[in-house]
């Protein structure tokens, strides 16, 4: 049984307050603002070690100088919002998380700033008194610590709750759109937030460094304490004041008991604590909500123009950087004879490997991971225990578990394990992105720290904690040298980063961008989230511990708790592929030239550190986003437009001549007559108590347009949801004779169910052509292993899948968007994009959610022939919801109309059309309106009869 004192349970409970103090003040800027501060420590070094300046240093009396400190801890936290969060007040939120380890090290900058604040020889106090009630010693700053948090978190809740502001803050949180619209700047809010978080902080760090006696105490305030915090505000799911005090009591008191009765087993906190966290994130991301918009810091390539591809040094031009950086790695180890520079360029060389980790993970997935350098410090200790041989204690003995290895042997098992690990640990991140995946891998990072790499099985011996990894040869090549060890790390620098960009040019990487921009568009063209999310993890860990053994080697040594491997360098690798340029395949190489190499290069120089660290990551996303690469695309687009003028002007060409039949598709069983392709029987869909579909039963029988009409509001989009699978729902779905009820969304697509959504988002940062190619994954998956290795299988089929993607985007005549992003075209010609896709699925049901939806009335009545044509040439069937009702009921074979979740009416257009209930409900009592809605079907032809239409992109792109 856990021992447990008086003193030991009041010590608890006073370092829980201030966990929790902490964990309020980003419960604070998450809730107002949804932003998860990483900075909510730093950002009160400001105020706190100007207090300690000027009560020391200057001799300002306390209360004067605490009033001072306050009120500049607030300001700090103005002026970062002022300067940094306003200007990307647009961004994706991850965006910001990544932004505030910047400030964290801006509050350091400052406080370095400071004169001889670091003298100080202990730190302002309001008392040195003890007193000991019921045997338990209590000091004055204890006590302080006592009064003033339970104050904090009582006046934060009332400011939330009672007061204007406060209100306001809720407001622009719940709803930006809406509180603007009643008189509520949500920047103004912000301001005012992170006004009160800095004066949070700053509370929180006189608390912490009066506890200690000195001013450098909070200056190395480290990622343990902060995961501490963190994990507190998980708990409270990011929204209580209450939850995430009770929450830092309670870790703080675990913490305690841990260090008291098991003081043998350092991190085994860290160890649970991460183990919270992960059900916390678990917990929250089950009704969390999903990151906006799309997660790219890079910026978009322009395309190289169709009639400039036939000068060869453009076809090369991107060749030539790479060749004149790859002279340069080679040539200069060759002028420099010195080792310790040849150990400096190993180093980059290893970092810009791990650092590629962070492109294919964050840069494709969206999944912003700050404990990549964990995985890489995993892979540097199983590399080095594998070389002398693994040892696991059985039975109380020591036993050999795995012969000594060869180093090269080594280093590959590693990786294979690490990217084993990363799938084990992405499989508890499959439902969550963004900002809390990165909460729990900043976590999983402390925990290796702490106690993954603390284990005997890692080390040379019990008695000799340090692991060792001699180098000899790779394959026969003498690496004992720094210069030959450094150029087998080149070797395997210029692989990863070949294979990195093959895989970004082939399905691999296409369909994790696309599940990264939009997870329902890929579920609904066959691609599953948790197969791509998996693979990116698994990827990710691998290469990360690839470059982590390298590292090793280089060393030959893991400093894991020295320089290399700590929870800082998981911060510190992301600050490099920002920096390089995140999503680019040369970003690693730049980001690490950038943060390892200018330090070394300029080691007098007090400037260069500061653009190396994350203050530097801080000013490239403030002014240049898209990084180092941003400046070489710069440069090749100035170079393309010098290139078109000396072409002179592009000569008219002739109107394309399009295909008169859609592109040849894989044979299929013909429909069974007599049977529906789609029937729901009894679907309910219910959120939080409420319901929005209500026993709803319709089928779909062949070759037949059904219409879904009702009010905003009735359950059609839900109802079409629960077809699709992407909402949970009772009841049963059968499509093509086959009950799916139980199966995701990308297996129904697989068996023949096409889906498009209202917002015709699709995958806004890639192109048209790649679109389409996601949607043909359907027709045949594009193989890992084949890709990577460049295999002539996979280029041939990668081949023949753009091939077949072109000959779709002519057929539509969208050929000259084929390289336009999505997210540069209109609406109507995404909604053409949208029925490509459902051409290269090959669907046999198709599902549209207001196929019209944004797009202009001329452009609108285009549409019914169109839908008309797509039936006849996939020969499928259409569930279609639309509030255009000359539109629906004009194409429409019968027609359902809900209202309050519910079937009111089904049947013919016109009798559904007259129909008394929906007339009342959906119609209403104006003649003019009734009439309207039959206007089309009145008077157009027949189905079929538009089939010899053609099919064009709107104009207005």
């Amino acid at each position: 049984m856990p021992e447990l004192t008086r003193q030991l349970a009041f010590d608890g409970v006073v370092n829980g307050l201030v966990i929790g103090l902490l964990a309020m003040g980003i419960v604070l800027v998450h809730r107002s603002t949804r932003i998860v501060n990483f900075a909510v420590a730093n950002m009160g070094l400001v105020g706190s070690a100007l207090f300690a300046l000027l009560a020391v240093r200057y001799g300002v009396p306390y209360w004067i100088a605490l009033a001072i400190s306050l009120v500049a801890g607030a300001a700090f936290g103005a002026v970062i919002d002022l300067v940094v969060v306003r200007r990307l007040f647009s961004a994706p939120r991850v965006i910001l998380l990544v932004a505030s380890i910047g400030v964290a090290q801006l509050a350091l900058v400052v406080v370095s700033a400071y004169p001889e604040v670091d003298g100080a020889k202990s730190y302002p106090v309001w008392s040195s008194a003890k007193w000991h009630p019921v045997g338990v010693e209590i000091t004055a700053t204890q006590l302080g610590v006592l009064i003033v948090v339970p104050l904090v978190a009582v006046g934060l809740g009332w400011f939330l709750g009672r007061t204007t502001l406060g209100k306001a803050v809720k407001a622009s949180a719940d709803n930006p759109e809406l509180a603007r619209l009643n008189g509520i700047s949500p920047k103004a809010v912000s301001t005012a937030v992170w006004a009160i978080a800095g004066l949070v902080a700053t509370v929180c760090l006189i608390l912490i460094s009066a506890r200690t006696g000195t001013v450098t105490a909070p200056a190395v305030l480290g990622m343990t304490t902060l995961m501490r915090a963190l994990a507190a505000a998980v708990i409270a799911r990011m929204y209580s004041f209450r939850i995430a005090l009770l929450a830092g009591v309670g870790l703080g008191l675990l913490e305690s008991v841990i260090q008291f009765n098991w003081l043998d087993q350092p991190g085994l906190t860290d160890i649970v604590v991460f183990g919270l966290v992960l059900a916390a994130v678990f917990v929250a991301g089950r009704g969390g909500e999903a990151e906006s918009g799309t997660f790219s810091f890079a910026p978009k390539v322009r395309p190289v123009p169709e009639r400039l591809r036939n000068l060869w040094w453009v076809r090369n031009l991107e060749r030539f950087g790479l060749a004149a950086l790859g002279l340069v790695a080679v040539v200069v180890p060759l002028l420099v004879a010195q080792p310790s520079r040849h150990l400096l360029y190993t180093v980059i060389v290893a970092y810009a490997i791990c650092a590629a980790s962070v492109t294919m993970l964050t840069g494709w997935a969206g999944q912003l991971s700050l404990g990549q350098m964990a995985f890489g410090g995993i892979g540097a200790l199983t590399a080095a225990a594998l070389s002398r041989g693994l040892h696991l204690d059985i039975g109380g003995g020591k036993v050999l578990v795995v012969d000594r290895l060869t180093f090269p042997t080594a280093v590959a098992a590693a990786s294979l394990l690490t990217a084993a690990l990363a799938a084990l640990i992405g499989v508890g991140a499959l439902r969550v992105r963004g900002l809390l995946l990165a909460v729990s891998t900043a976590a999983f990072a402390v925990a290796c720290a702490q106690w993954a790499y603390t284990q005997e099985v890692f080390h040379d011996s019990p008695t000799r904690p340090l692991a060792t990894f001699t180098r000899t040869d790779v394959f026969g090549i003498d690496v004992t040298s720094q210069r030959s060890y450094y150029y087998v790390v080149l070797a395997v620098l210029v692989v990863v980063l070949t294979v990195t960009g093959r895989l970004r040019r082939t399905g691999v990487g296409r369909t994790t961008i696309g599940v990264r921009d939009n997870p329902a568009t890929a579920a609904a063209y066959t691609v599953g989230a948790t197969r791509v999310k998996l693979r990116a993890f698994a990827l990710a860990g691998g290469v990360a511990g690839l470059g982590g053994a390298l590292l090793a080697g280089a060393l030959q040594t893991v400093p894991y708790s020295d320089a290399y491997f700590r929870p800082e360098d998981s911060l510190m690798l992301v600050s490099v592929v920002v920096i390089g340029g995140l999503g680019a395949t040369s970003g690693p190489v730049l980001g690490s030239l950038w943060v390892i190499g200018l330090p070394a290069l300029f080691p007098d120089n007090s400037l260069v550190p500061l653009l190396a660290s994350s203050l530097g990551l801080l000013l490239l996303l403030l002014y240049f986003p898209g990084g180092l690469v941003q400046i070489g695309y710069s440069a090749r687009d100035a170079l393309l437009a010098w290139a078109e003028t000396r072409l002179g002007e592009e000569p008219a060409k002739a109107a394309d001549a399009r295909p008169t039949a859609v592109p040849a598709r894989p044979a299929r069983d013909p429909l069974p007559d007599d049977a529906p392709v789609l029937a729901v029987s009894d679907v309910r869909v219910r959120f939080r108590g409420i319901t929005a579909v209500d026993g709803v039963s319709l089928e779909v029988r062949p070759n037949e347009i059904v219409g879904l009409i009702g009010t905003n509001g009735a359950g059609k989009s839900t109802l079409m949801n629960a077809v699709g699978g992407f909402v949970p729902a009772t009841g049963r779905v059968e499509l093509l004779g086959g009950d799916v009820s139980g199966l995701a969304p990308a297996h129904r697509a697989a068996r023949g169910l096409g889906r498009t959504f209202q917002a015709a988002m699709l995958f806004p940062e890639l192109t048209v052509r790649e679109t389409v190619q996601i949607a043909l994954e359907a027709r045949g998956r594009t193989r890992l292993l084949s890709s990577a290795l460049w295999l002539p299988k996979s280029v041939k089929a990668e081949r023949a899948k753009r091939a077949e993607a072109d000959e779709l985007i002519d057929f539509l005549g969208l050929g000259r968007y084929a390289d336009a992003f999505i997210g540069d075209l209109s609406t109507g010609t995404r909604r053409i994009v949208e029925l490509a896709g459902l051409l290269a699925l090959d669907a046999r049901v198709l599902c549209l959610d207001e196929p019209t939806a944004g797009v202009a009335q001329r452009e609108t009545e285009a549409f019914g022939p169109l839908l008309h044509e797509i039936r006849r040439e996939l020969g499928a069937s259409l569930l279609v919801i639309e509030h255009d009702m000359p539109l629906i009921m004009g194409i429409s074979d019968r027609v359902y109309c809900l209202e309050t979740g519910r079937v009111i009416a089904e049947g013919l257009p016109r009798d559904v059309r007259n129909d008394p209930k929906v007339v009342a409900s959906y119609l209403g009592t104006d003649e003019r309106a009734i009439a309207r809605s039959g206007s089309a079907s009145d008077e157009s032809a027949p189905p079929g009869a538009a089939a010899d239409d053609r099919l064009t992109a709107p104009s207005g792109a």
